[in-house]
């Protein structure tokens, strides 16, 4: 865990010896249990260490989220980038959102008491819940490193978001054309794209980081249902 102190004070992220106690535990659940469900392809541990955690904690080189900020995760998989944000900024007020149950089961009973930490996991699709009072334009934050398109990744997240809040997309380095598709949805849903940041990650990985800000609220229509947003890009 050393290398990820490290490799963190290069975008000034301190890491104290309970993060990476915090990191190093999560790390061993996620290999142990991936043998009994499937959570990443990556188990090399200095792999790990770089393209989960370094690339999930990056996000804060790129984005101003202030102390207390409600942020959710959406379709957080085995809980990145939401729990290594978590871990390094335990101010937030995090929720993680999967549409696959078990892995949801994962994160809440044996990720966050393994490692003490305090979030919100829920099972259900982004489309449904964001319809939903309780988490519709209530977050300051929505994250995804999901690999949806853009414009698809737009209708789920942005509806989250509060007026005057950002939706922070993880993409590979390659993400003008993608982005240029996803002009009018981002408009359609109340977002603006405020600003693409191309990072290097170490072992020769690319990121950029799109951060759309919301500048008005969504239509009550949207999102619509899932099938229609995969099939039918705004």
């Amino acid at each position: 865990m050393e290398r990820l102190r490290e490799l963190c004070k290069d975008i000034d992220v301190q890491l104290d010896d309970i993060a990476l106690e915090r990191f190093e535990k999560y790390m061993n659940l996620v290999i142990e249990w991936n043998e009994k469900i499937n959570l990443t392809a990556i188990t090399d541990r200095q792999e790990f260490i770089v393209k989960h955690f370094y690339d999930s904690i990056s996000l804060l080189s790129c984005a101003d989220i202030k102390k207390g900020a409600k942020v959710i995760d959406v379709g957080t998989g085995a809980g990145f980038p939401g729990i290594p944000l978590k871990i390094v900024r335990p101010d937030i007020q995090l929720t993680l959102l999967d549409s696959l149950n078990k892995r949801i089961v994962f994160i809440s009973d044996v990720v966050m008491p393994g490692i003490g930490l305090n979030a919100e996991a829920v099972h259900g699709r982004a489309e449904d819940f964001s319809k939903q009072a309780k988490y519709r334009e209530k977050y300051d934050f929505a994250v995804s490193r999901a690999v949806a398109n853009l414009s698809a990744l737009s209708e789920y997240c942005i509806p989250f978001v509060k007026k005057g809040g950002e939706f922070i997309s993880m993409k590979g380095p390659d993400v003008y054309e993608e982005l240029s598709s996803a002009q009018n949805a981002v408009q359609v849903l109340g977002g603006e794209v405020s600003e693409v940041k191309n990072l290097t990650l170490p072992d020769n990985g690319g990121r950029s980081i799109v951060i759309i800000k919301k500048v008005k609220n969504t239509p009550e229509k949207y999102p619509r249902r899932g099938v229609k947003i995969n099939k039918n890009p705004l």
